[in-house]
This record gives C-alpha cells, sequence and structure tokens, in this order.
C-alpha cells in the first residue's frame, strides 16, 4: 500500500508539479459532483477545512477550479472546474488508465478476475 501511494503521489507530481495528490482527489471530486462548497469537500473527505482552504487556494491560483454563487443561495460559493481543470484531470485519468493497462498486459485473466474482487473487497 505504501508502494502504492508514493506511486501516485509521484504520478500526480509528474503531471503538474504545483499540485498534490490530494489535489488532485479534489479535482475528482468537482468533477463527478458538478461542484460543491469547500465545506462539503471537507466533509466528504474528513479534512480539516483549513487544509481544504489551502487546497482550495492553490487550485485557483493555478486556474484548476473557480467559485460561482449557488444558483439557490447567492451568499453560497460553489466550487467548479475550469477547462483547464478538466484537462489536467483527464491527463491523469489518461496517464493512470495506461499505466494500468501496461502493468497488467500479460496477467491471466484468472488473475485479473481475483485482483478485481479484492479491490472491490477492499474498496468496501
Amino acid at each position: 500500500m505504501t508502494v502504492f501511494a508514493r506511486r501516485a503521489r509521484s504520478a500526480a507530481g509528474r503531471m503538474h508539479p504545483e499540485l498534490s495528490l490530494v489535489s488532485y482527489t479534489l479535482l475528482g471530486h468537482l468533477e463527478e459532483s458538478g461542484g460543491c462548497r469547500a465545506t462539503d469537500l471537507a466533509a466528504h473527505y474528513a479534512l480539516d477545512k483549513s487544509t481544504v482552504s489551502r487546497q482550495v487556494a492553490g487550485l485557483e491560483r493555478a486556474g484548476l477550479i473557480e467559485r460561482r454563487p449557488d444558483p439557490a443561495d447567492q451568499r453560497v460559493q460553489v466550487l467548479h472546474l475550469t477547462r483547464s481543470g478538466r484537462d489536467i484531470l483527464a491527463q491523469v485519468t489518461e496517464s493512470r488508465r495506461a499505466a494500468f493497462r501496461e502493468r497488467l498486459a500479460g496477467w491471466p485473466a484468472e488473475d485479473l478476475n481475483r485482483f478485481a474482487e479484492y479491490l472491490v473487497r477492499y474498496n468496501a
């Protein structure tokens, strides 16, 4: 698991050296959710609000996310990916998929099925 985490951090750094693995995770959640408040990110990942605030500030400076007023409550700011944010996220996703394809290319189908079952079980 430690090696897996190191590889993930390393891959994230190669895609955009200024951003951490946490930043990529937040970008992924914003894409999946269609946007959310910073407090929602903090609650979802069980992170301190100040930690999320620093990450969000970095993502904004990099031009990867933007704040927009919530249509239901103009006092609330909702975070959304920018075009650049979507592009970076797509690059990272494709890079990860290519790495998985390369690493698993020689595995027999039986091993792949067992590995997938274990991942599902682990993530549950």
